[in-house]
């Protein structure tokens, strides 16, 4: 039986409705068998929890674990020689990168993602080529790594049933493309080509496998409306409520999206899923950066999620979301790091800070922009919104999962911090992932004073640099062959695709 009581300066439980932080001083949490017992001031323990073992101190301030809603990889696009393009190019570019050892590339974020606060990460996979048993052995790895290094993780592979290359018919631009590219391509798109009812049979396996794992969950992603055919929407959706899962989907993200969606729907993307009857707290809408009032007002009338992925728009051109609209409407909103941040890592401490202040747009009521508070609660409580974990995670109180995270204060305030300044502002704005102590997850301790407890981070990057410096495998140099000749196709295809007819077919 594990039991242990954590102390602090200040424990901050949760933010309340009217975004101000619920916070506990002087005070201890205990913690039985993963799960929090009681929240109180140190001054009451007295001996109730006499002989538990004891954590933390008054230079320590507790807040909930953060959550990843929405990630990719390990290494990044640029680290495997992807630049930063716009979104529809940078998707063609990246068929170029290396093949990475999964295991070692998912630790290799998540080390990154816990020594900045982060306990749970939503893990959207996909590019993993046929056969379904590759697929279900890439999940194997992935999740190994997260169960090997202690962190809750959810999991989906992409659902996906049209337009591989580029926001058009598969066969269609394959006739159009030069014969040599066009059979290189044909080839590429059919590895990587599964069947609706594949990607389906894909889920529940995994769903099978993994659905009684404390801290691994596995979900559904159908990945965005130009990649999924109405019918793929439907039946994902009609699986993810047979089986009781929430869903993941990119939507919106560029401008092209938002003119592909207008040519095929007639309407807007939203207004299209919400007849579709896809939209509801179960879903989760990643970016969303073209969103129009009318939809962000049937997202927030159906209750439906959003993860707000600042870096990615910002480094793909994507644009800027309306995160201050979403806000004035009530929308929860998660915070997803997505392929990288703006540093081109996985810091969620400086993602969290980039969503506070890419949001100040110019006027003087504090209610017209984000706040410390309201983005400390997307990186909880919104974006355990967005995981099977809603219930048990996202904030502190008795009967949930203890996830949690100690900050060593003098770290935040050294060497002067005025008392004028709030608790939640400092932290926010000031708190770096050197400034992490511990963090634990399901009332484990996961990483101490800079070391993991599970693994050997040293030995770990040390053997993903040594696999990393081998020469480029033959499936490697085709890659990048495929992904290069399919380059200025594809930007040929998108030059001309803001002048083709409104009743062009996609």
């Amino acid at each position: 039986m594990s039991r242990k009581i954590v102390k602090a300066k200040a424990v901050i439980c949760r933010i309340d409705r009217a975004g101000r932080p619920v916070i506990v001083e002087n005070a201890f949490i205990a913690i039985e068998n993963g799960t929090i017992v009681e929240i109180g001031q140190y001054q009451n323990l007295g001996n109730k929890y006499a002989g538990w073992d004891e954590i933390g101190s008054f230079s320590h301030v507790v807040c909930p674990g953060f959550v990843n809603a929405h990630h990719h990889v390990g290494l990044t696009p640029l680290q495997l020689g992807a630049p930063d393009l716009p979104l529809e190019l940078w998707t063609i570019r990246r068929i170029c990168c290396r093949q990475v050892d999964l295991y070692l590339d998912t630790l290799y974020s998540a080390f990154e993602m816990i020594e900045s606060g982060v306990t749970t990460v939503q893990h959207l996979h996909g590019r993993v080529p046929r056969p379904i048993d590759n697929v279900l052995k890439a999940a194997d790895n992935v999740l190994a790594a997260y169960r090997d290094i202690g962190m809750r993780a959810s999991y989906s592979f992409g659902v996906r049933d049209q337009n591989r290359l580029v926001y058009g018919s598969d066969e269609a631009f394959l006739k159009s493309l030069p014969l040599g590219v066009s059979q290189l391509a044909k080839s590429y798109v059919d590895k990587q080509t599964f069947g609706l009812d594949e990607s389906l049979e894909i889920f529940e396996a995994l769903y099978s496998r993994f659905r009684d794992q404390k801290r691994i969950a596995i979900q559904l992603a159908p990945l965005n409306l130009q990649w999924c055919s109405d019918r793929a929407i439907r039946k994902t959706t009609e699986l993810a409520r047979k089986r009781n899962v929430p869903m993941h989907m990119h939507l919106l993200e560029t401008p092209v999206q938002l003119e592909y969606a207008r040519r095929r729907t007639g309407t807007s993307a939203v207004k299209h899923l919400h007849r579709l009857g896809v939209l509801g707290a179960d879903l989760t809408l990643g970016h969303g950066v073209w969103l129009s009032e009318d939809d962000i007002d049937l997202i927030a009338e159906t209750g439906t999620c959003l993860c707000h992925n600042c870096s990615s728009n910002l480094r793909l051109r994507s644009g800027t979301a309306p995160l201050n609209a979403f806000r004035q409407r009530g929308v929860p909103v998660a915070i997803g790091i997505d392929e990288a941040g703006i540093n081109d890592d996985h810091d969620m401490l400086q993602e969290m800070r980039l969503v506070l202040r890419m949001h100040r747009t110019p006027g003087f009521s504090p209610d017209d922009v984000p706040s410390c508070p309201e983005v400390l609660r997307m990186a909880t409580e919104y974006g355990a919104a967005t995981t099977p974990y809603r219930q048990t995670i996202g904030v502190l109180e008795a009967g949930k999962a203890a996830d949690l995270v100690l900050f060593r204060w003098d770290k935040i305030s050294f060497p002067y911090l005025s008392p004028d300044t709030g608790l939640v502002d400092a932290l926010i704005q000031r708190a770096k992932p050197g400034s992490v102590e511990t963090v634990i997850v399901d009332g484990e301790i996961i990483y101490s004073e800079g070391k993991f407890e599970r693994v050997n981070k040293e030995e770990m990057l040390a053997e993903l640099a040594r696999k990393m410096a081998r020469e480029l495998s033959e499936n490697e140099q085709f890659a990048r062959k495929v992904g290069f000749k399919l380059l200025p196709e594809a930007a040929s295809f998108y030059n001309r695709f803001p002048r083709m007819s409104a009743e062009t077919s996609l």
